[in-house]
């Protein structure tokens, strides 16, 4: 996120920027391969040091604004001295505190904090030139690619049902579908993403998107545990409605709730109530949550339609 909404700013397209942002790349690769030793119990020291290099690479983009762009040198450099600040914590905190330790878990929330600040802190007293249309492209380009977990999904259960002939593979794969093109329908929808640019908006609109792209790939892991599942398929169909609604829930958060009034503006907080509740109801759990978001996305856009008429 803190790179995209850098890039819009400055990405000036030289071969040092793509280098750098290269770099940056092999730091997030470095952090995905230690991902397994976060849960270990042991100190992670692939996933630090991947992540340090991800921020540094950023201080040093934040550095080279504070150089190319006067206007918001001050900006730029408490860009640069939080996320330095952030990864001094970091270190302190993995090399100090066995992960093991009660401490632990509200220190690594308290080092989180500080992260989500330091663009709050940095953009007070001037703001970088961000182009929203940019930002707003590239959320969504990110959103589809979590997305793609469903699709994947999709894909597994024809296959499963070419190899063992199993039509209830097919029913699950329409359901699936149903689910997934549903969700994209809702995010994608004809009012804009990020109507206004007031710095706690951004900040909403951003920082709530990781909301929007967890429940999205829980969604898809869902599907994945519903296919793989032995008599475990309502228990997976459950986190299928619940991370649906979390989707709902948080698109309404940050689009639906600044932008629509009335009825129009209701419709997803009800549709995220429903779908939590049919878990437990006596329709499928699959059945009811395909109906309740198609139902949602077209009453969403009639709604929205009468009221442009």
């Amino acid at each position: 996120m803190n790179y995209t909404w850098f890039a819009s700013a400055h990405d000036d397209g030289s071969a040092a920027f793509r280098i750098l942002t290269m770099v940056m790349m092999f730091g997030a690769l470095m952090l995905a391969a230690g991902i397994n030793d976060v849960f270990s119990g042991e100190p992670f020291w692939l996933a630090l040091a991947g992540f340090i290099l991800m921020r540094m690479v950023l201080v040093v983009f934040w550095l080279g604004a504070a150089r190319g762009d006067p206007e918001r040198r001050a900006t730029a450099v408490r860009y640069s001295g939080g996320i330095t600040v952030a990864q001094l914590y970091w270190i302190a905190l993995v090399i100090v505190i066995p992960p093991g330790s009660q401490a632990y878990l509200p220190l690594f929330a308290a080092g989180a904090t500080l992260e989500l600040a330091v663009p709050a802190v940095a953009e007070r007293k001037g703001a970088t030139a961000w182009h929203r249309a940019h930002i707003v492209a590239r959320y969504g380009r990110l959103t589809l690619i979590v997305l793609g977990q469903c699709f994947i999904a999709i894909v597994a259960a024809l296959q499963d049902m070419a190899d063992t002939g199993d039509a209830g593979r097919l029913w699950q794969a329409v359901l699936f579908a149903l689910i997934a093109f549903s969700l994209w329908s809702l995010y994608f929808a004809d009012e804009a993403h990020l109507a206004e640019t007031r710095l706690a908006r951004a900040l909403q609109w951003g920082y709530g998107h990781g909301a929007v792209f967890a429940a999205a790939a829980l969604v898809g892991s869902g599907m994945r545990v519903v296919l793989s599942a032995q008599g475990q398929a309502s228990t997976a169909a459950l986190l299928i409605g619940l991370s649906a609604a979390a989707f709902v829930a948080s698109l309404w958060l940050i689009r639906d709730a600044a932008s629509l009034r009335g009825r129009a503006g209701l419709i997803l907080p009800v549709s995220a109530a429903l779908l939590v509740a049919g878990c437990w109801g006596p329709v499928p759990a699959l059945e009811w949550i395909a109906a309740i978001l198609v139902l949602t996305a077209i009453a969403r856009r009639q709604v929205l339609q009468r009221r442009a008429a």
